[in-house]
């Protein structure tokens, strides 16, 4: 279950799963608190472990896009369980003393 463990891997995949696909900018701005070194590093690791697909393109400037494998999309259930867990407990794990919550309240836009 390394594959999984961390902050952010399993937000990073649920994003992935949402969107299709993501560049590297649009993640950063969806996972709150993430620093760029932070995700560069976890999305390293997901590519390394097969949950993640990087695919770079030959453009000036150049363009980088992430998506699940096909791995990655049979781990669903399992993330969702977890992110139902997290949203039903949000106060014990905010009250460990998180600077910002696991999951902020929804906003109105569509990057969600």
């Amino acid at each position: 279950m390394d594959m999984l463990g961390g902050k952010w891997k399993v937000l990073i995949l649920w994003h992935l799963g949402i969107a299709g696909m993501c560049r590297f900018g649009e993640l950063q701005r969806k996972l709150h608190g993430v620093t760029q070194r932070t995700l560069t590093l976890q999305l390293r690791e997901l590519e390394k472990d097969g949950l993640v697909e990087r695919r770079v393109y030959a453009e000036v400037p150049p363009r980088t896009e992430y998506r699940q494998t096909d791995h990655a999309k049979d781990l669903t259930d399992v993330y969702m369980a977890l992110k139902r867990w997290s949203l039903a407990h949000r106060d014990l794990l905010n009250a460990r003393g998180t600077k910002q919550p696991i999951y902020p309240k929804r906003s109105t836009s569509s990057d969600m």
